[in-house]
């Protein structure tokens, strides 16, 4: 297993869930608004998944790969791409299902979703291909699916702030690098401070 394969086959899903909307009778509401409360659900738990498990990782090995501004770009894009997607979602709600309206928000949600997908395949998950172990991919992969398991109900969808999100990871890389071995996590989570310079 390994985080990025997972991640993948996750944006795979999310086209193909798009996709059926496009192809459902706008006249069968009731399929439509189940498709989308299934992919609108889905998109926020793998947001969430991310930026608990996958994006203070990269920061991590960015950090340590002396690649620091990069990881730091990627991830502050992420996150802000999170909260575009977000925001895209919560439009579709204020339209009648099946509506031209409702089809436009949905639209505008794929798009934000698409041009997200795209830029972390081409950056982020090549970069983290690149900077971490095989071993290390596959542990993560077990906490990604974990955290996507243990919340298969769904997650509140909560905007973050990049920065603060960054600092937060960023400091508590800090606090783990200070630790002696034997005062650290054994799951390997990050115990994660300020944005550095690039």
């Amino acid at each position: 297993m390994d985080i990025t394969q997972l991640i993948l086959d996750d944006h795979h899903e999310q086209r193909r869930l798009f996709a059926i909307l496009e192809q459902v009778d706008p006249a069968d509401r009731d399929t439509l608004r189940a498709v989308w409360d299934r992919l609108a659900a889905f998109l926020e738990l793998h947001a969430a998944a991310e930026e608990e498990v996958f994006y203070p990782e990269l920061l991590r090995v960015g950090t340590s790969a002396r690649r620091t501004g990069q990881v730091e770009d990627e991830t502050l894009d992420a996150i802000h791409d999170h909260n575009d997607i977000r925001d895209a979602i919560a439009g579709v709600a204020g339209h009648a299902v099946g509506s031209a309206e409702w089809y436009a928000a949905v639209a505008a949600a794929n798009l934000a979703n698409s041009d997200h997908m795209a830029e972390e395949e081409r950056e982020g998950l090549t970069d983290f291909r690149h900077l971490a172990s095989l071993q290390r991919r596959h542990d993560l992969a077990v906490a990604f699916i974990r955290f996507e398991a243990q919340h298969y109900a769904g997650v509140p969808p909560v905007d973050k702030d990049p920065e603060g999100y960054v600092r937060a990871v960023e400091e508590q890389i800090g606090a783990a690098e200070d630790e002696p071995d034997a005062a650290r996590p054994a799951d390997g989570s990050l115990s994660i401070g300020s944005l550095k310079p690039h």
